[in-house]
């Protein structure tokens, strides 16, 4: 009886030959292969394949191209028992409405965390972690060394997430300097000097009787902002006693503006510490029958997209959002090789447009 593998009649499998790579796939290239194209040795070609420090840029290059033209692919699993590493990191916030990642903001850190991670082949896990289940599933997370680091935004003053990175040996990096204690590593943008900027930009259009609505208190962005602004006025010898806190909201911003307004009705300029709030506190106005800017002048914070849809156009204080994303991203990479980053802090600019034009 005929052998159905080697007559090529009938339904079974065809004869081997020249086309037998499609019944039967090439075997998969090794490390070993990689290695001896690249003229290195398997253990230089496994750190260079890891991205562990201490191998030439040129033998990593080499490595590289035998990888590439061999068709390599790492086993991810040896990978991780090779590295210790599990190759994800987490982004956790303290937050628990979900809706906040469609937040300009959020949405901008989150773009330059993927785009550094994509860099380095760290997957990324988002956590909402400020409800006691979310809080619960970080510490299981940590504790069972399921990640290879962690990020963390929007920390406020008693936030429990301080506790529990608190317990864990993992690579931590802050988005934005911690309220108390002396973190590490971390990013943030010159949230003083901004405020700073603000403040300066409505003396200098002749504004004096000037206004601030905070962000909320317990997140050290919100102070450092205000101290700037406050700082600045000091200089002059003028109060910064016209002070309204909010939730860095379009709907707080309202509330507040209308608070400020009942108060102190002469309020000629206004710095909102973010983008969302100076444009309810527009809103406020108008409602009020006040001009801008020609009675009260308006600055903001952020250079969000919104900024250049108000009426008119808001004059903010820009900071790079999505540089803040790419470099925690970036640092927190870095602690994973083995690198001992510093902390970074990134610089703000003024953006005047017609909310608060200069001269006077």
């Amino acid at each position: 009886m005929s052998d159905p593998m080697t007559t090529g009649h009938g339904d079974g499998p065809r004869a081997a030959g020249p086309a037998s790579d499609a019944v039967f796939p090439r075997r998969a290239a090794t490390l070993d292969e990689v290695a001896r194209r690249a003229g290195v040795s398997r253990s230089v070609a496994s750190r260079a394949m890891n991205n562990v420090r201490n191998v030439s840029a040129a033998k990593r290059e080499a490595v590289a191209l035998a990888a590439r033209e061999l068709g390599y692919v790492p086993n991810s699993t040896a990978r991780a028992l090779a590295t210790k590493r599990v190759g994800s990191v987490v982004l956790a916030v303290s937050h628990d409405d979900p809706a906040m990642f469609g937040d300009p903001f959020f949405s901008q850190v989150l773009a330059g965390v993927a785009a550094a991670l994509d860099r380095s082949e760290l997957d990324l896990t988002l956590l909402l972690a400020s409800s006691e289940r979310g809080q619960a599933r970080l510490e299981r997370l940590l504790r069972s060394r399921g990640s290879d680091g962690v990020m963390l935004m929007a920390l406020r003053r008693d936030d429990p997430l301080n506790r529990i990175v608190a317990a864990t040996d993992l690579p931590v990096v802050l988005g934005g300097r911690p309220f108390e204690g002396d973190a590490r590593w971390y990013v943030d943008v010159d949230n003083l000097g901004g405020g700073r900027l603000a403040a300066e930009h409505l003396l200098a259009s002749g504004r004096r009787r000037l206004a601030t609505i905070t962000g909320p208190l317990d997140l050290q962005a919100s102070v450092a902002r205000s101290r700037g602004f406050a700082d600045a006025l000091a200089a002059r010898g003028l109060p910064a006693d016209q002070v309204e806190e909010a939730d860095f909201t379009y709907d707080g911003g309202y509330r507040a503006m209308t608070r400020l307004l009942a108060a102190h009705p002469d309020t000629d300029g206004v710095f909102a510490a973010s983008d969302n709030m100076a444009s309810g506190a527009l809103r406020a106005l108008r409602a009020a029958g006040r001009r801008v800017p020609e009675d009260v002048a308006v600055v903001g914070f952020d250079d969000l997209d919104v900024a250049r849809h108000t009426e008119p156009e808001l004059t903010t204080v820009g900071q790079p959002i999505r540089g803040l994303g790419r470099e925690m991203a970036t640092m927190l990479a870095r602690l994973i090789e083995g690198d001992t980053p510093t902390p970074i802090i990134l610089p703000t600019h003024l953006v005047v447009r017609g909310s608060a034009p200069g001269g006077t």
